[in-house]
């Protein structure tokens, strides 16, 4: 079976961002998210050997969350401003290495891996999705995968069906359920009050789906009922704003998605350029492919510290 790699960009930029400590171009700019997430690339490429890769990122324009639900994410912090320019940094070194990545207004990364993996399915291919985001999880099934890093960003966890209901006591399918019914601090929803994560996956486990629950309401305790009637709404429109879209408008083109393809020369010269002399060893002299297994000493040993 043939597979194929779909990155969460700025899930893993993030991540790397806070793994590594600073590092500067020559120029005095900053290159440590950069570095991080191309250390994981070559990893995944050496390790995982896929067919096909792709790299998904968020856009900064409002996606249609935001239409629905107007607090949606309002306390993110702000981006700092080290991190900002590494984001282009690795956007730019993609291009240059023919590395296909999609970013689309009105749309967050979530939507477009979710829609790119379900076309992914129906070409009959393994997908692994490569995430820090447990959100992704819902997208899990016999051909989906997520890859997620649990330690840095060199330690991480493969979840299949089973791994995900092994850890979280859920189906893969009952994660968007579970978010309408605890909200999502972290994107500044709310669920319904006073219903935690135990409780929550309690219901599910009884009555499966969000949906089925609200058609027993009437056989729970009379106090917990009254909290699921009182937030139905706000509980219906968590779920809405936790379901990753399958219908971006975005298409899955495999003859412009293989590794083969991938131009090792450019990326061994915007690597030079950056000064990322060790990453240039792993992708090989003279651009051949020659993935060096041999890790960086120092800095993949601070990598696998954090």
């Amino acid at each position: 079976m043939e597979k194929l790699i779909i990155i969460d960009g700025n899930a893993i930029i993030h991540r790397a961002y806070h793994a590594l400590p600073p590092m500067n171009t020559k120029e005095g700019l900053p290159t440590n998210a950069v570095y991080g997430f191309f250390s994981m690339l070559l990893k995944l490429l050496a390790e995982l050997n896929p067919d096909y890769l792709i790299v998904c990122f968020d856009r900064a324009k409002p996606t249609f969350r935001k239409q629905l639900y107007v607090g949606y994410q309002a306390k993110r912090p702000k981006m700092s401003d080290d991190l900002v320019p590494q984001i282009e940094m690795v956007h730019s070194a993609l291009d240059r290495s023919k590395i296909t990545h999609f970013g689309i207004d009105g749309y967050e990364a979530d939507d477009l891996i979710g829609t790119l993996a379900k076309q992914s399915g129906e070409l009959d291919l393994e997908t692994i999705i490569v995430t820090g985001d447990r959100d992704l999880l819902q997208l899990v099934n016999r051909r989906v995968k997520v890859l997620a890093p649990v330690l840095g960003i060199t330690k991480m966890v493969l979840y299949d069906e089973e791994k995900v209901k092994e850890k979280y006591g859920l189906k893969p399918s009952q994660f968007i359920d579970y978010k309408a019914l605890v909200g999502d601090s972290s994107d500044n929803y709310p669920g319904v009050s006073g219903i935690g994560p135990k409780t929550a996956s309690e219901l599910l486990n009884k009555y499966e789906d969000f949906e089925n629950l609200y058609l027993h309401i009437s056989e729970l305790p009379e106090k917990l009922g009254t909290k699921l009637a009182q937030d139905a709404e706000q509980a219906a429109l968590a779920k809405k704003l936790a379901t990753i879209a399958t219908d971006a408008p975005v298409k899955l083109e495999l003859e412009k998605v293989k590794t083969a393809d991938i131009d090792k020369k450019g990326l061994i010269e915007a690597f030079e350029e950056l000064g990322f002399k060790s990453l240039t060893v792993r992708v090989g002299d003279n651009g051949q492919k020659t993935i060096d297994n041999k890790r960086e000493r120092k800095k993949e040993e601070q990598l696998e510290l954090i």
